[in-house]
């Protein structure tokens, strides 16, 4: 968050891709690979990235960076487009 800050302070021309999967997906495969199967709700809810779920273009927004969100393909080609005919900081979020 402060490189964003950074980013918005400077006008510095970085575009940031966040790919936002809302999960520790790693580390539900390493649970996985030590075998504890079974796993119950409290263990699976400390690998969700929800509940408080994490906006990063309001984030982005509130630290002086134009932001805007994707969800699909098409939408992120056209941001992604946008931003490198376009100069000063910028983050897309990739809802993947």
């Amino acid at each position: 968050m402060q490189a964003l800050w950074t980013m918005a302070r400077e006008k510095l021309d970085v575009t940031v891709v966040i790919y936002a999967n809302r999960s520790y997906a790693i580390l539900n495969v390493e649970l996985q690979r030590v075998g504890a199967s079974g796993a119950g709700a409290n263990a699976l809810s400390m690998l969700d990235l929800h509940n408080p779920e994490m906006n990063w273009t309001k984030i982005a927004e509130g630290l002086g960076v134009e932001a805007s969100r994707a969800t699909t393909a098409e939408e992120f080609a056209a941001q992604y487009g946008s931003a490198m005919s376009q100069r000063g900081p910028l983050l897309i979020e990739a809802m993947i």
